[in-house]
């Protein structure tokens, strides 16, 4: 997803509920706190040049693809049906399990 996507999907009532709670107590969930760091990492570096990242954005990137990649394969239904929890949640990680 592009930063312009996801920063629509994650204003979205459906984005909100999405995911495991944070313990602050904020109310937002893990996968939207997620998504707004991979948009700041997006902003910042729009032409993904490598030198331009920092160890907090690859650590970032790194835990996002491990979700993304352990999310796709326990769970078909995220491919399947886009009102399911879990394509919820994997969108905002910034994954849209609908595009190829």
């Amino acid at each position: 997803m592009s930063a312009g996507e996801l920063k629509d999907w994650l204003g979205s009532d459906e984005s909100v509920g999405s995911g495991w709670s944070k313990d602050d107590g904020s109310g937002e969930t893990i996968g939207h706190e997620s998504g707004r760091k991979i948009i700041q990492i997006l902003e910042k570096n729009p032409s993904k040049d490598p030198s331009k990242y920092d160890q907090d954005d690859i650590d970032h990137m790194r835990r996002v693809v491990a979700y993304n990649k352990r999310h796709l394969a326990q769970e078909e239904t995220a491919k399947q049906n886009t009102d399911s929890k879990s394509y919820k949640s994997l969108k905002n990680w910034g994954h849209d399990a609908q595009m190829a």
